[in-house]
C-alpha cells in the first residue's frame, strides 16, 4: 500500500472516532447496549465468583488453580479494557478517544491476548507433568516454580506488544482519524493512517503468529505426550480419570482458538466489513464468558466451592 498525504501529524495531537459497525441502524444501538452489558456482568461475576472460591476453599489450593485464578484475572482485565467503551459507544455515542488513549487500549488488548495464550500453555505443561509425571509432580511444580511459570507469561506478553505500538504511534495520522471498529484494534489503528501500512500490518502478522500458532503447538505437544500416557493405563477407570481432568482445559483451548479462528475467517474472507468488525468483537467476548462455564461445570471442585460459596451468602 502507498503512502498517501494527509493534514495529520506524530505528534500526538490526533483525535480518534470509532465509527462502531457502520451499517449498524440507531435503531439498534439500545438493544446491542443491553445484549454487551449483559455479556459484561456475566463474565464479571463468573470469573470474579471463580477467584473468590480458588482463594477461599483450602482444597482448590493447587497449582491448576493457581493458573485458573490468573486466567479468570484475565479474562476480567481483557475484556474491561474494550467492553465499556463499547458500552459508552451503543448508549451514549461516546465515539472520540485521545491519541494516547486509543495507543493504551490497542496496547492492553494485545498484551491480555498473549497473556491468554501463554497462561494456556502452562496450563497444558500443568497436566503434562501431573499425568505423565505423577511422582515429579510435587517436585517440579512448586509455589515457587508455579508463580515463575505464571510471572513469565504475563511479562512476556506486557513486553511483546511493544514494537508495534512504538511503531503504530510513530505513523501520521489526520487530526481526526477514522477507525471502523468499536475500539482500538492494532489493524483498524493502522488502516486509519495515511502512512505506507505495510510494515505495520507485517508486523502485526507476524505477533499474530507467534501468539496463535506457538502456544497452539506446545499445547498440542502437551497433549500428544498426555495422550500417549493415558493409552498406557491399563483401567478404564484410570484412563477416564486421567482425561477428566484435562477435558476442562481442552475446552477452552477449543473456544479460544476458535473465537481465533472466526476472526481470522471474518478479516480475510470477502466478506462487508462489519463481519470483519463482528468477528473482532466475537473473539474479546466468546472465551472470558465461556471459561466459567466450563470450570463451573466440568470441574466438580471448583463447582462444589462455587456452590458452598452461593449457599453460604444464601444462608447471611
Amino acid at each position: 500500500m502507498e503512502a498517501t498525504t494527509c493534514n495529520g501529524s506524530v505528534d500526538g495531537s490526533t483525535v480518534f472516532y470509532l465509527v462502531g459497525i457502520p451499517s449498524l441502524p440507531e435503531a439498534f444501538y439500545l438493544p446491542v447496549f443491553f445484549l454487551f452489558l449483559l455479556f459484561y456482568l456475566l463474565i464479571l461475576m463468573g470469573n470474579t465468583l471463580i477467584l473468590v472460591a480458588v482463594v477461599a476453599e483450602p482444597s482448590l489450593h493447587k497449582p491448576m488453580y493457581f493458573f485458573l485464578i490468573n486466567l479468570s484475572a484475565l479474562d476480567i482485565l481483557f475484556t474491561t479494557t474494550t467492553v465499556p467503551k463499547m458500552l459508552s459507544l451503543f448508549l451514549l455515542e461516546d465515539r472520540f478517544l485521545s491519541f494516547p488513549a486509543c495507543l493504551l487500549q490497542m496496547y492492553l488488548f494485545q498484551s491480555f491476548t498473549c497473556s491468554e495464550a501463554f497462561i494456556l500453555v502452562v496450563m497444558a505443561y500443568d497436566r503434562y507433568v501431573a499425568i505423565c509425571r505423577p511422582l515429579h509432580y510435587p517436585v517440579h511444580m512448586t509455589p515457587q516454580t508455579n508463580t515463575a511459570l505464571a510471572a513469565s507469561a504475563w511479562i512476556t506478553a506486557l513486553l511483546l506488544p511493544v514494537p508495534a505500538v512504538v511503531k503504530t504511534s510513530q505513523m501520521v495520522y489526520n487530526d481526526i482519524a477514522y477507525i471502523y471498529h468499536c475500539f482500538c484494534d492494532h489493524l483498524a489503528l493502522v488502516q486509519s493512517s495515511c502512512s505506507d501500512t505495510t510494515p505495520q500490518t507485517l508486523m502485526g502478522f507476524c505477533i499474530a503468529m507467534v501468539v496463535s500458532f506457538l502456544p497452539l503447538l506446545l499445547v498440542l505437544l502437551s497433549y500428544v505426550r498426555i495422550l500417549m500416557s493415558v493409552l498406557r493405563i491399563n483401567s478404564k477407570e484410570g484412563r477416564s480419570k486421567a482425561f477428566s481432568t484435562c477435558s476442562s482445559h481442552l475446552l477452552v483451548v477449543g473456544t479460544y482458538y476458535s473465537s481465533i479462528a472466526v476472526a481470522y475467517v471474518a478479516y480475510r474472507a470477502d466478506l462487508p466489513l462489519d463481519f470483519h468488525i463482528m468477528g473482532n468483537v466475537v473473539y474479546s467476548i466468546l472465551t472470558p464468558i465461556l471459561n466459567p462455564l466450563i470450570y463451573t461445570l466440568r470441574n466438580k471442585d471448583v463447582k462444589a466451592a462455587i456452590t458452598k460459596i452461593v449457599s453460604l451468602k444464601g444462608m447471611m
